[in-house]
């Protein structure tokens, strides 16, 4: 199945490593996972968010609460791999995003990951910082 992603989405490419695959060289389902949250850190880098600098200078965090994940088709050693996401929904504390997995424009893997803003402190929902929804606004 083609995928076109939204004019909004962000992507990255990732190279499929040895390390990344099963016995058979097909990438483990887990790993999946695994490239999700790089695309998700390199997002909010692009948006001019590092991690450990919001971690630090906010005392916020994203986390992930929910992951729903469909397995398609199976990428394999040495493929090359596009890795997005797209904004679904935006919240005051939560983002929804679509992420995928495409190679040569044809989708993989797909899923639906929850992320949550959290103070780290209290280790609560705490609202995402103003500066940054309205960054986010303009992706959905």
């Amino acid at each position: 199945m083609k995928h076109a992603p939204s004019p909004h989405a962000f992507t990255i490419p990732v190279r499929v490593y040895y390390e990344d695959t099963d016995a058979a060289g097909v990438v483990y389902y887990a790993n999946y996972l695994r490239y999700f949250e790089r695309c998700r850190t390199e997002w909010m880098r692009s948006l001019g968010h590092g991690q450990a600098d919001f971690n630090r200078e906010e005392g916020l965090a994203f986390v992930v609460r929910r992951v729903a994940v469909d397995y398609l088709k199976p990428a394999r050693l040495d493929d090359a791999l596009t890795v997005g996401l797209e904004v679904e929904k935006l919240g005051r504390a939560q983002v929804v995003v679509r992420q995928f997995v495409l190679r040569d424009g044809e989708e993989l893997v797909t899923g639906s990951v929850q992320i949550a803003c959290v103070d780290l402190k209290k280790m609560k929902s705490a609202a995402i910082p103003d500066y940054l929804l309205a960054k986010l606004e303009t992706l959905q």
